[in-house]
């Protein structure tokens, strides 16, 4: 009868996709131009794979995909940045900071 066989689960992510030269450019990028930059680490979900959110001093953000915890720290190494993990520090306050400026005064950003 199978009552209590488990389920695959429909939905879930696919196993590591690459990633793209694109998202590590626009990560480089966003360093290089922006002081006092944070690598915080996201843990994969359901829905998306392990991300990188860099966080400048001004709490200005960007977020992208990228090869895993261990791709992350990598990447945050070889720039010499600081690097977190999101689970264990949250997100700064300088972050929340900025996303409430941007949405008073969108006209602005």
């Amino acid at each position: 009868m199978g009552l209590f066989r488990r389920r695959k689960q429909t939905g879930a992510v696919s196993g590591g996709r690459p990633t793209d030269r694109a998202d590590l450019d626009h990560l480089e990028n966003f360093v290089r131009t922006r002081r006092g930059v944070e690598a915080y680490i996201e843990p994969r979900t359901t829905v998306t794979e392990t991300t990188v959110i860099l966080i400048a001093d001004d709490g200005e953000w960007t977020r992208r995909r990228v090869d895993g915890p261990e791709g992350a720290r990598r990447f945050a190494h070889r720039l010499a940045i600081p690097v977190y993990d999101v689970r264990l520090m949250g997100y700064p306050q300088r972050m929340r900071d900025y996303n409430e400026r941007r949405k008073r005064r969108p006209d602005l950003f």
